[in-house]
């Protein structure tokens, strides 16, 4: 056995830690809510050493805002779908599907969505988390609205960053309303109306 032999060894058992921290975190953050939950139950639950969690993740919010990135990865596959229609018209088909497929990744995720709608309004770690993502959201929309201004297909006296944020924003409360049995509407109902919204506002002829 080498230095090296041994030294990844130790990284494995590392990473293993990690992630059955995590696992046991997503098992007690859905049991108990945020709120509730404690660096204790989540380091019990992981049949971890007396304050093992701790060596990897200062707080429960720490902890959470990682399991962020894992419960948010759907909806991130969806904002990056390629954007490069030939027409207004395939673009409302695009912008349509892109809609549906992003509130049903958080429904896919309904319940730990619910633990992170809690822990935004709880913790700023998780909020600063929270905004980093929509910051990332934002970014694509504003990429697909400016491909779309330069095509010729959208009006160009419009600003992209702010109709960027202002489309991302009504999407993420309408995700938030339905998650949350605010309203029960037809996800493609929902889809349909928004993205007719969103295109006969920004693109020529629509």
């Amino acid at each position: 056995m080498n230095h090296e032999d041994g030294l990844s060894r130790r990284q494995q058992k590392a990473m293993q830690t990690r992630l059955n921290l995590l696992h046991a975190g997503k098992v007690i953050f859905l049991k108990e809510g945020f709120q509730k939950a404690t660096m204790t139950e989540i380091n019990k639950q992981a049949n971890t050493g007396y304050g093992t969690a701790y060596v990897y993740f200062k707080n429960k919010d720490e902890l959470f805002s990682e399991l962020m990135e894992n419960i948010v990865e759907k909806m991130y596959e969806v904002a990056s779908l390629p954007f490069e229609p030939k027409t207004s018209e395939e673009a409302f088909e695009q912008i349509k599907t892109q809609v549906r497929l992003f509130i049903q990744a958080a429904l896919d995720e309904q319940e730990m969505m619910k633990v992170l709608k809690e822990a935004i309004g709880v913790s700023e770690i998780v909020e600063g988390k929270w905004s980093q993502i929509r910051t990332r959201f934002i970014a694509g929309i504003i990429k697909d609205i400016t491909f779309v201004q330069e095509a010729g297909m959208a009006n160009k006296e419009i600003e992209a960053s702010l109709i960027a944020r202002g489309w991302y924003y009504m999407n993420e409360q309408v995700m938030w309303d339905i998650l949350l049995g605010e309203v029960a509407e037809d996800l493609n109902r929902v889809a349909e109306n928004l993205a007719l919204l969103y295109t006969r506002g920004l693109y020529v002829g629509k």
